[in-house]
């Protein structure tokens, strides 16, 4: 009989069972979510999008925003271009005025009011002083002393936003303090001292700063009445001839340059002279203005670029209107109607007589009031207050 195996202490060992667990990696299993991070195209969709556009149709697609963007591009800069030439081609035909401004410390000079609107300074002459050779048109003009008195000063102030604007005519007999020359008529300062010289002495009187200033012959209206096919002024009433004056018939008249002339430089046979003569100027500036308006010329580059050449025949600035600032300030003005657009002389205080001259006083009380108003830009605020003001009306004689 065989022998029985001997017992031992020691356990079976089992083999492992190769079913339970597969067997593991360090690497991360690939085959559990896609990798989301591969897809760059904008054109892949993401889950629960459509599918993939063909890749033709992709190209497609791209070039059409390629070309799309190009086109705007070349539109955009094209016009800027455009309207950087009309800038420059147009505003060149405007004179500039060297040495326009006072020389005076800024100390000795109104303050600059920040955000308070522009103060423009109007000068028109009663002679050319750079007569035109035969056959040359005249350019606008430039001072020589003693050459010519100012006729006509105005004070022209354009609101912030540029939605009203308000004019204001100061005699040209006004009896002022010339600086360097003492008590004088306003007109004075122009002959003595140019430009530089009344613009001091205007802000003297007025404590407003001025910003820029144009100098104007009547004359030169002549060729901008008739670039403009004339104007509308009504007469309301007969005027009969006075001396070197012309009768007026009551009515409206189609006035060309040379009727508008003869209309704003008369003062004889008026009932106020010379301050009945600067509301027929303002009367004319706001017939010009209307004709202007009524053309769409402010809301059209090309028309407005045709506007600043004919001015630069009959008009000059101070050199510190570039020709870029010159244009945005004419196009800054597209939404000015004529309604938002008031007429006034200085408050008149009487006549007078000073060493034999007869001179015009303002009234310097109201004077005080209006040149606070304009200086803070709250002339339409001013103009509510003070209604019975020497304001431009319908009626002009």
């Amino acid at each position: 009989m065989d022998p029985k195996p001997e017992s031992t202490d020691e356990a079976p060992v089992d083999e492992p069972d190769r079913t339970e667990e597969p067997e593991r990696s360090d690497e991360p299993d690939r085959t559990e979510e896609p990798d989301r991070t591969a897809r760059l195209s904008l054109f892949e969709p993401r889950e629960g999008e459509a599918p993939p556009e063909p890749p033709a149709r992709r190209r497609r697609t791209r070039r059409v925003l390629l070309w799309t963007l190009s086109v705007l591009l070349v539109l955009v800069l094209g016009t800027g271009g455009a309207l950087f030439w009309a800038a420059e081609h147009y505003a060149s035909s405007v004179a500039r005025i060297p040495d326009a401004f006072p020389t005076a410390p800024e100390s000795a000079q109104p303050k600059p009011v920040p955000a308070s609107g522009l103060n423009l300074l109007l000068v028109g002459l009663d002679a050319r002083s750079d007569v035109p050779t035969t056959g040359s048109r005249a350019k606008a003009p430039v001072w020589q002393e003693g050459a010519a008195r100012s006729d006509t000063m105005m004070l022209l102030h354009l609101s912030e936003d540029r939605r009203s604007a308000s004019l204001v005519s100061l005699a040209r007999d006004t009896w002022v303090d010339v600086p360097g020359h003492g008590r004088a008529k306003l007109n004075a300062a122009y002959s003595w001292g140019g430009p530089a010289l009344m613009t001091e002495t205007v802000q003297n009187l007025t404590g407003i700063r001025i910003d820029h200033l144009a100098v104007v012959d009547w004359n030169g209206f002549r060729a901008l009445t008739d670039a403009v096919g004339g104007v509308d002024i009504t007469v309301p009433r007969t005027i009969e001839a006075v001396g070197e004056a012309r009768a007026w018939e009551a009515g409206t008249h189609h006035m060309d340059g040379a009727q508008a002339l003869l209309y704003v430089r008369e003062r004889y046979g008026l009932p106020g002279g010379d301050l009945d003569r600067t509301k027929r100027q303002q009367n004319f500036l706001r017939a010009l203005m209307l004709r202007i308006m009524d053309s769409g010329t402010l809301t059209s580059p090309s028309r407005l670029g045709g506007l600043l050449q004919s001015v630069g025949e009959v008009v000059s600035v101070d050199d510190r209107l570039s020709n870029a600032d010159l244009f945005q300030l004419a196009w800054s003005l597209r939404s000015l109607r004529p309604d938002d657009v008031r007429f006034m002389n200085a408050p008149f205080g009487g006549f007078d007589t000073e060493d034999g001259q007869s001179v015009v006083l303002l009234d310097e009380r109201p004077a005080a009031q209006l040149w606070e108003a304009m200086r803070n830009d709250r002339m339409p605020q001013y103009f509510q207050e003070h209604r019975a003001g020497d304001t431009l009306g319908a009626d002009v004689d």
